[in-house]
């Protein structure tokens, strides 16, 4: 099936639940939440446009009372109205019984999108939209109390060679070995949630040894927007050992916030990248970071 790009709706629509205080209403959340579109290419010869206009209506607004239930959460027309949070979406109908929902919620004073999925769901009728309703309003909730990814620039994992020569033949491997902690450090990192990885793409961030740069890494990932930098070293102590660290710094102000140092380990080349995916993830992922 050929997914196609679903358009989000720039309409808006304004709530206020009637139960709010006004004190209730200055401390709750505002969330704006636009009308989702809505698109047809199921080809059905049929013409349902009235009843899928009911439907939608319908979902948004069981969509707009569940929001507005929770009582940390207020609707209001726009980021200019107060709105920290903002709700877009779009539903598509592909086949007779198949339909996509394309939901993003969007953290208004971070500029960041802290949801963005793409559902399917079976049917066309009242039962089933009711049904993806639920859902959708599920997830919408619980994105809404989870913080914004962090914007994350990692920069490229450098090599210490500590031993008493450095053979040229194996300068070829090295790259590619540092090329896959690098990949995979920055996946982990991704893939967890907690992260946005900002591309580092660019001469500047290459020219330099960034472990004796005195923390210029903070800088040059503040200008590529980043919240925060990491850099990485792997010591090669001899052929068969090695050291993995890293060092994570607030962009803005330079700030060490957290780091981390594998000890001395065993083992050849190609384990540096399972070496370094666990020393984060130990340090970043799963446990709190602490300086």
């Amino acid at each position: 099936m050929r997914r196609t790009r679903l358009i989000l709706s720039a309409c808006l629509l304004f709530v206020l639940p009637a139960a709010y205080s006004p004190a209730h209403a200055e401390a709750a959340i505002g969330i704006a939440m636009d009308d989702f579109s809505y698109t047809d290419t199921s080809a059905e010869p049929a013409n349902q446009t009235a009843a899928h206009e009911r439907r939608l209506s319908a979902f948004m607004s069981a969509l707009r009372r569940d929001i507005s239930a929770d009582q940390r959460y207020r609707l209001v027309p726009s980021a200019q109205d107060g709105a920290a949070f903002k709700v877009i979406g779009g539903i598509q109908k592909t086949s007779t019984l198949v339909q996509w929902a394309k939901v993003a919620v969007i953290d208004v004073g971070a500029r960041k999108i802290v949801m963005d999925k793409l559902y399917t769901f079976r049917g066309d009728n009242d039962e089933s939209w009711e049904r993806a309703e639920i859902f959708v309003s599920r997830e919408v909730m619980a994105a809404l109390g989870t913080p914004a990814p962090i914007a994350l620039a990692v920069f490229d994992f450098e090599l210490e060679d500590m031993t008493a020569g450095s053979a040229a033949a194996s300068a070829a491997s090295d790259v590619s070995y540092l090329a896959e902690v690098t990949g995979s450090v920055r996946d982990a990192l991704g893939q967890s949630g907690r992260y946005r990885i900002v591309d580092v793409g660019g001469e500047e961030a290459k020219a330099h040894a960034l472990r004796d740069c005195d923390g210029c890494e903070a800088a040059i990932a503040q200008k590529l927007g980043a919240d925060q930098s990491l850099i990485g070293v792997v010591r090669r102590v001899s052929r068969t050992e090695y050291t993995l660290g890293f060092q994570v710094r607030d962009a803005r102000t330079g700030v060490v916030l957290a780091r981390g140092d594998s000890g001395l380990r065993m083992g050849a080349d190609y384990s540096w990248k399972r070496g370094a995916v666990r020393l984060v993830s130990d340090r970043l992922i799963e446990g709190q970071a602490q300086p």
